[in-house]
């Protein structure tokens, strides 16, 4: 009675130990309104279900973490204001976020004045150098390097482009540009669509004029979306090719069949993947948001963000992100996640992703044409960009490579 005694005082001290451990402060900008708000929801629920397995399960360190979450609404100039709030006055030990690649490039120069790391989610037109962002999402040779290819063979070497007109749509041009150099094919147009334009008999007529072999179709958002079933109504009927659609903003559950027939995509997550744990995931997700359409991609990203962030600071035994970049550095920053097991390159502090070819079928249904296995991502490490030696705090793309010197 005496040991049990000793040993439940013993356990009461640990628990009031642990209760008096800080809470772990994670500040989310993800926007849950606005035209965006389809794509940012998932993200917002993503990172709430990780929080809330990982407080069940003791918390990160022994200390409970405290979500804390903005809505920028898409407005730039509000990441910022979010951003600046959450690192200087709330103090939030990790930051995670920004749906566009414009509102991640608002955000890092506020995060680089700190020594807070910065989890950005989203698969991108890649290329950012930076020691304070670690990137979950997929990138171009990832995506780009499979589905192009693939497309050409497939399809043929004519491509019309239609992209959203900031720096994501711009750069992902250009990837499509270099790509299609290399294969000897051809690109017979390309159209940059400012964010919010939702009309596209012009651009239709454009493309029938143009005559392409098939459409790579980088456009986002709910508005530009609207793409589709003008298209469709307009009988285009061309083979569509895309790094974005099916697994992030689910046209495919969105619109209509036939609108997104013939949609062709390579993503490391979609929800239709049936594997034991990928099965798992989804079981757990739609038990707590059973209202949730789709879980994009963007919504398992920010999931497992919460994860790579946990298994980083009890690798490091320490928040503090110098001490969490020497993990990066070993090489072994993984975790199990439901797509596989992910790592995070040293020289880049990107992730290595399981690649799947997909297809949307005339009713919508989606299938796997080819299975590329891991992917790392190597392009960045292959240029010069070596964050383990410095930080370049740059963004390259094709045509801006680091200098040799």
């Amino acid at each position: 009675m005496v040991l049990l005694g000793a040993m439940l005082g013993t356990a009461a001290a640990v628990s009031v130990a642990r209760a008096a451990e800080p809470q772990l402060k994670v500040g989310l900008l993800e926007d849950v309104s606005g035209d965006l708000a389809f794509m940012g929801m998932p993200k917002l629920h993503g990172s709430q279900l990780a929080v809330e397995e990982i407080n069940k399960s003791g918390g990160i360190l022994g200390r409970q973490i405290e979500l804390i979450h903005l809505d920028p609404q898409g407005d730039n100039a509000r990441y910022q204001e979010f951003g600046r709030r959450l690192l200087n006055r709330d103090k939030v030990d990790v930051l995670i976020g920004g749906i566009t690649s414009a509102s991640r490039e608002a955000l890092r120069p506020i995060v680089d004045r700190t020594s807070t790391p910065y989890f950005y989610t989203n698969q991108y037109e890649g290329g950012v150098c930076d020691a304070s962002m670690i990137s979950m999402g997929a990138v171009p040779e990832q995506q780009f390097s499979t589905l192009i290819p693939w497309m050409v063979e497939k399809f043929g070497k004519k491509v019309y482009v239609i992209a959203a007109d900031y720096n994501f749509g711009q750069i992902s041009a250009e990837w499509n540009r270099k790509i299609m150099k290399d294969l000897g094919g051809e690109v017979v147009g390309e159209e940059f669509i400012p964010l919010g334009v939702s009309q596209f008999a012009q651009t239709i007529q454009n493309i029938q004029k143009a005559k392409p072999d098939w459409l790579l179709t980088i456009n986002v958002g709910a508005a530009q979306d609207s793409f589709f079933e003008q298209a469709a109504a307009a009988n285009l009927n061309l083979p569509m090719g895309s790094s974005i659609k099916i697994m992030l903003g689910f046209e495919h559950k969105r619109f209509k069949p036939p609108a997104l027939n013939n949609m062709h995509a390579t993503a490391n997550w979609f929800e239709e993947i049936d594997t034991p744990e990928a099965n798992d995931f989804k079981k757990r997700w739609h038990a707590k948001f059973p209202d949730e359409l789709y879980i994009n991609d963007m919504g398992y990203n920010a999931y497992n963000a919460l994860y790579m962030y946990k298994a980083l600071v009890e690798k490091a035994k320490s928040t503090k992100l110098e001490d969490m970049r020497k993990v990066i550095a070993t090489g072994d920053a993984c975790i199990d996640a439901p797509e596989g097991k992910v790592c995070i390159d040293p020289k880049s502090q990107h992730t290595s992703h399981r690649m799947r070819l997909i297809s949307v079928g005339p009713k919508h249904e989606v299938t796997v044409e080819k299975d590329y296995g891991v992917i790392q991502p190597y392009w960045l490490g292959q240029i010069g960009c070596d964050l383990t030696k410095k930080n370049d705090k740059d963004q390259y793309t094709p045509s801006h490579l680091p200098n040799k010197s």
